[in-house]
């Protein structure tokens, strides 16, 4: 099948070949990749910058986010059907033209989504409810969200607007208009950045959730306390006494996911691609991811799709 290797650590480090057929085991799928979600995890890991907390034997496939069709039915799998659209994550590596993972791991496409539309709502949905748990927000809260415009911000910011709370979301100037569409305050990450939010929050904010890193949480520490703010970019933040919401890509369900898929098969909760890439472009899709700045989720065609 076709795959992008990584054989090395380096920001030019993956090669499209071909990769031995997968097989399926008890309690896994085989799908047929039609849609790939970029990121940032799978830079850091194809340019070595994790290879102590994750290590992966090499050669080897990567990638977390898939959508796609089921192929292949592993004994013991009860809720799934060839032909099924699926989305989730990928136990064997997203960035190749089949992937095999554990059932838990995906879950059924809703009518009214792409496959395309779907992968961009996978790792944000599940990220950003998982960070949320560890915020205990009274009602109507006021949180700001550092990165609001991204796949992951935005889906936080939609959670908690409609969750009822106020929502002052950072962001660059030629996304604030984008960021207000979802509900939240847009304010721009500088050094007016905390006289803003106090301007639009003079009562003072509750919490916060960062996306974006960039020394958010030193910064905001003149407004909130540290143990106030989850973070899931900045794993050194644990020291100044914030959440760092990390986890093993490894063991990510698709369990919280069908409840926001549903939303946005209803028009209720949007979803943006920032770029769409070919399946031969996954190189220029990382490196896009890198540079940063990104509006929505960078999506990749499978090898299959034009």
């Amino acid at each position: 099948m076709k795959a992008h290797i990584l054989n090395s650590y380096g920001r030019d480090s993956l090669s499209l070949g071909e990769a031995g057929e997968l097989t399926v085991m008890t309690g896994q799928v085989k799908v047929a990749v039609e849609a790939i979600g970029i990121n940032p995890l799978d830079w850091k890991i194809s340019n070595g910058f994790l290879s102590d907390m994750i290590p992966i034997p090499l050669p080897a496939v990567i990638g977390t986010d898939i959508a796609g069709t089921v192929v292949e039915i592993g004994d013991g799998v009860q809720n799934f059907s060839i032909g099924d659209k699926v989305v989730g994550f990928a136990d064997s590596g997203a960035f190749a033209q089949y992937a095999v993972t554990r059932a838990a791991r995906i879950t059924a496409i809703p009518d009214g989504l792409t496959a395309k539309q779907a992968v961009t709502l996978a790792t944000s949905a599940e990220t950003s409810l998982r960070g949320l748990s560890l915020l205990t927000l009274e009602p109507a809260s006021t949180v700001v969200v550092n990165g609001a415009a991204g796949a992951v911000g935005s889906a936080v910011v939609q959670i908690l607007v409609a969750d009822g709370h106020t929502v002052i979301g950072t962001a660059s100037a030629e996304n604030h208009e984008y960021v207000r569409s979802l509900g939240a305050t847009p304010v721009t990450y500088g050094d007016a950045m905390l006289e803003e939010i106090t301007g639009f929050a003079p009562q003072g904010i509750d919490a916060a959730f960062d996306t974006a890193g960039h020394e958010f949480i030193a910064r905001l520490s003149a407004l909130v306390p540290a143990s106030r703010i989850v973070t899931i970019v900045d794993f050194a933040a644990a020291a100044q006494g914030a959440i760092v919401a990390g986890g093993d890509p490894t063991a990510l369900t698709a369990e919280t996911i069908p409840p926001v898929l549903e939303l946005a098969a209803q028009g209720g909760f949007r979803t943006e691609i920032a770029q769409l890439f070919a399946f031969d472009q996954v190189p220029q899709a990382l490196a896009l991811s890198q540079s940063g700045h990104l509006r929505g989720k960078i999506v990749v065609l499978g090898a299959n799709q034009n």
